[in-house]
């Protein structure tokens, strides 16, 4: 037999209002420890709500939200203003909420637009990554991942091709002579990771052995002092691949202030083509991704999602493109 929302109820010694009131969000707030109970109930039942039949019910707001991790980071500004362009053509007001990092601050801002109603979620999970996908559906929410992956199987997602996109930045290093290619990488988010396993098959694709890896948050300071930890490795890396733009320009100040000539001494590769990059000395060599059309195709699936109530799960991967700058040993063209 079919789990029904009483059976939950009955579960969780509470009513099947309630039970409703935390499923949609609204339109009671409910006490924390009844709500847990609910949810406790919701998952040992494996509870799933008739999606079609309560959408009619529904009565959103017509608005979408998105949450980022890091709103001082140039890369998710960009995408965010991207993407708030784009709804704001298709008639769609943006909300974003900045988590800093933070996965409480994330939930609260997850369940804070589920609260308001909004008609969908445009998701870049800093690290709750499977709760953003349960939370919205349970709360019948639309939901598009971007940037990261949050589950395949349960929502749309677009993102930068980011395994193939690193292999062709340090294949790129290698043609320029390099054997010794050091790792920058981003903390264990799924774009870091498969921007690091893009970095070992080009390695292993010409035949070369990994240099050292390092992982660090995506800020300009980690890239700053990860300098000297890289360097300091035996045999001496001349050239490092790092994973975001940001940390690649705290590094480029790191080799100046330590008498490193870049490209001679250490060249440098990175991804993301964020604008900043073009203002370094040397300009920063990097795989740009395709921001724009990211941030439309996100917000034209889930405006799609919305229209038809039908969720199509799964990965568009869009290429990203090498910006030849002086930081590899390219001409360094403005």
């Amino acid at each position: 037999m079919a789990i029904t929302r009483a059976d939950v109820a009955r579960l969780a010694g509470t009513s099947p209002a309630l039970v409703s009131y935390v499923i949609n969000g609204g339109p009671r707030q409910v006490a924390p420890a009844t709500r847990a109970r609910i949810e406790a109930a919701i998952a040992e039942l494996g509870y799933r709500p008739n999606v079609s039949a309560r959408s009619l019910r529904m009565n959103r707001g017509h608005a979408l939200g998105m949450v980022i991790p890091d709103g001082a980071n140039p890369f998710f500004a960009e995408l965010s203003a991207v993407i708030e362009a784009a709804a704001f053509a298709r008639g769609y007001p943006l909300f974003v909420g900045n988590a800093a990092g933070d996965e409480e601050r994330e939930r609260a801002y997850v369940r804070t637009f589920i609260d308001r109603r909004v008609e969908g979620l445009l998701a870049i999970s800093s690290s709750w990554e499977t709760g953003v996908a349960d939370a919205c559906e349970e709360s019948d929410m639309a939901l598009v991942a971007v940037d990261r992956i949050i589950d395949p199987t349960r929502c749309a997602h677009v993102m930068c091709d980011s395994v193939t996109g690193a292999r062709d930045a340090v294949a790129h290093l290698i043609e320029h002579g390099h054997r010794v290619i050091a790792c920058l990488s981003g903390p264990h988010v799924s774009t870091a990771e498969d921007r690091v396993l893009g970095y070992r098959n080009a390695l292993a694709e010409a035949g070369l052995p990994e240099g050292p890896l390092l992982r660090a948050d995506f800020g300009g300071a980690a890239g700053y002092h990860a300098l000297a930890e890289l360097t300091a490795a035996a045999p001496r890396p001349t050239a490092v691949f790092v994973t975001s733009d940001l940390q690649a320009m705290g590094m480029l100040r790191a080799a100046h202030d330590a008498g490193l000539r870049v490209p001679d001494d250490l060249a440098v590769v990175a991804f993301d083509g964020i604008e900043y990059a073009r203002y370094t000395r040397p300009g920063l060599t990097t795989m740009v991704q395709p921001t724009r059309r990211m941030g439309e195709l996100a917000v034209d699936l889930l405006l799609e999602q919305i229209g038809s109530r039908t969720t199509h799960p799964g990965v568009t991967r869009l290429t990203a493109e090498l910006t030849r700058r002086g930081s590899c040993g390219c001409a360094d063209e403005f």
